[in-house]
């Protein structure tokens, strides 16, 4: 950080006046309420006073609004303070450096100098397109039929599932499972098919589209019938 011009984390549509005395003057300049990253990119976390002053005596303060030990990175007394800074941020804050999924969240910036204070609230939302998905045969029911499943990881947000047939008419799941961790969702969908046909399992996202297919020729009670596609 450079403490003589707007460092990096403290970058700048949506403006507050604070005004300390009369002849002075400032603005916190923020981009807005809302940021979208992409993972394992680099994102600029936005606070900057206007007009350009010397930050050098301030303190400016970025932390968690939705996590306790909040601490994302500190800059006083002329140097940065990060000892309390939540592990996970450690020599990623300059510039907040490969995002992950865990940095979605509300972001506070607190900026204090000599009697005046004020803050700004950002919101981010991290987007991550997830694994290829894996269509794996479960076993054979009663009724003739064959139980597949699909299966992927690390998407954010939650993806949406189709399964689909040869000819692209939608597929009705039996169930469709979802779990989320550190790294996204974990999205698991069950059909049962009765014929053979290929078989596609489709995961959507604003943008983006993964697909695996598999092929059931013959007797579905055939294991040696039964063909994936990568």
């Amino acid at each position: 950080l450079n403490p003589h011009c707007c460092p990096p984390l403290w970058a700048c549509v949506l403006t507050v006046s604070i005004c300390v005395f009369d002849e002075y003057c400032f603005k916190l300049v923020g981009a807005g309420a809302h940021l979208f990253a992409v993972a394992g990119e680099t994102l600029i976390l936005p606070c900057s006073i206007q007009p350009n002053t010397s930050a050098v005596d301030m303190r400016v303060e970025w932390f968690r609004l939705d996590v306790v030990d909040s601490l994302v990175h500190l800059y006083k007394d002329q140097s940065d303070r990060n000892e309390g800074q939540i592990l996970n941020y450690r020599g990623r804050t300059e510039l907040l450096s490969a995002v992950r999924v865990s940095d979605e969240g509300a972001y506070k910036c607190l900026v204090e100098a000599n009697s005046w204070y004020d803050d700004i609230t950002v919101n981010v939302t991290v987007k991550v397109v997830g694994t290829e998905p894996v269509i794996t045969m479960e076993g054979y029911d009663n009724s003739g039929g064959i139980s597949l499943v699909c299966e992927s990881r690390g998407w954010n947000p939650e993806p949406e599932v189709l399964w689909l047939n040869r000819e692209g008419v939608s597929l009705t799941a039996e169930d469709t499972e979802t779990h989320r961790d550190t790294e996204g969702f974990t999205v698991r969908s069950r059909i049962t098919v009765y014929n053979s046909d290929r078989i596609h399992c489709r995961l959507l996202q604003k943008h983006h589209l993964r697909e695996a297919e598999i092929i059931i020729s013959g007797n579905p009670f055939k294991p040696s019938q039964v063909i994936f596609v990568a």
